[in-house]
């Protein structure tokens, strides 16, 4: 659980997003960030005895830091106003499939799958939804994973409006092919993140992703 102080600095961070005002909050944001890695930690607990694949992770492979790159970006804000929780089995520097935990006061959410993989990784997961589709289906229909995500993040900016390349418009996984990020994702109430049950009841939720996340690391280190 975090304290309602880090909720605090989140919103008070958000209003006054420049630089003087972070120097003078400085200790507010010392106690954010112990805050901010003790609530790490005790998901990296919660989560390595159900999946063996992130045993290897420590809080500062799953963590970000507070500045923001601001260098392509039209929003100058200096700083994240959230907080973001990244669980990933892949060696580090690599995109790879994983559980994201996003905490905002405006609005939160938990995530995994792989967002955006890079051409070379989209090919390898469409080559093995072609092929296995079957085990994607089953993986998306099971109960846990329907009660808690609903099914894959699909919407115009996520997914081709044609079939893509190589595959038949009337393939019948064809709204998996079309796919450009196999995600899932769920919103939650803020306030939850008071409660001492957060973290366990929070990772009975993204461990329902497994299944996926396995799916996804199959197809990715099929050829490696």
């Amino acid at each position: 659980m975090l304290t309602k102080e880090s909720l605090q600095f989140l919103s008070d961070l958000k209003a006054n997003n420049n630089r003087d005002w972070f120097l003078a909050n400085k200790k507010r944001y010392e106690a954010y960030k112990a805050d901010y890695h003790k609530l790490v930690s005790d998901f990296l607990e919660a989560l390595k005895p159900l999946d063996p694949a992130l045993e290897h992770l420590e809080v500062k492979n799953c963590t970000f830091r507070i500045n923001r790159d601001i260098r392509f970006s039209k929003d100058k804000s200096p700083y994240k106003d959230h907080m973001g929780m990244w669980f990933s089995g892949g060696a580090k520097g690599a995109n790879r499939p994983g559980y994201y935990v996003h905490i905002a006061p405006e609005g939160s959410f938990i995530a995994g799958g792989f967002y955006q993989p890079e051409n070379e990784e989209l090919k390898k997961i469409r080559k093995e939804i072609a092929f296995f589709y079957e085990d994607l289906d089953e993986i998306v229909a099971h109960k846990d994973f329907k009660k808690v995500f609903g099914g894959l993040d699909i919407n115009e900016n996520n997914s081709l409006k044609t079939s893509p390349k190589d595959y038949e418009k009337d393939h019948p996984a064809i709204h998996f092919l079309k796919l450009k990020s196999f995600t899932a994702s769920a919103n939650f109430d803020t306030k939850e993140v008071l409660q001492k049950d957060f973290v366990s009841k929070t990772t009975k939720k993204l461990i329902a992703l497994k299944p996926m996340t396995e799916f996804l690391t199959r197809a990715l280190t099929q050829n490696d």
